[in-house]
């Protein structure tokens, strides 16, 4: 199964629906969003998929945000600021990782098998221990336009493959 991970779409909706296409090029079924999200206008871009997203520090408004979520129905989620999900056997913790120490921190309990956070619109794919540690990049303020990026995990490999958001 592919699943698609993306942070930090902070209302760029042109972004988001290029994002979305490339998922859906890409055969994802399952969407985690590791937050800043911003506005409940952004939910809706993903119903074609089970979307499962936690709240960043730009995430203001979690009653609207919920009620975007709960019309999504099916499997999908808003998590609150920490999610534990598993997929196929691996699991994910995410969160939006404001502090760079707690993103490192629960990497280094090797409790799970990807640790997926946002905040620092830089991307990132390294290891700790058995533990994969994974940053999307982000759509607004990006750190470069290298980091313009979604990452795809495919979980029958446990590879995990990055593609641009830019045209």
């Amino acid at each position: 199964m592919n699943i698609g991970i993306i942070s930090d779409t902070h209302d760029n909706a042109e972004a988001t629906e290029r994002a979305t296409e490339i998922f859906q090029e890409e055969g994802v079924e399952i969407v985690i969003h590791c937050g800043d999200f911003v506005a409940p206008l952004m939910v809706p871009y993903f119903e074609a998929f089970e979307l499962h997203g936690v709240l960043g520090n730009n995430d203001g408004d979690v009653a609207n945000l919920q009620a975007a979520f709960d019309s999504l129905g099916s499997e999908s989620q808003l998590h609150g600021r920490f999610a534990d999900l598993e997929f196929d056997g691996l699991s994910f913790a995410v969160l939006h990782g404001e502090s760079k120490a707690e993103v490192e921190a629960v990497a280094a309990g090797e409790t799970y098998d990807f640790v997926c956070y946002g905040h620092h619109h830089q991307r990132e794919h390294s290891d700790s221990g058995r533990t994969t540690v994974l940053n999307p990049g982000a759509h607004f303020l990006p750190k470069s336009d290298d980091d313009r990026t979604v990452a795809i995990v495919d979980t029958r490999s446990e590879s995990v493959r990055f593609r641009s958001v830019r045209e």
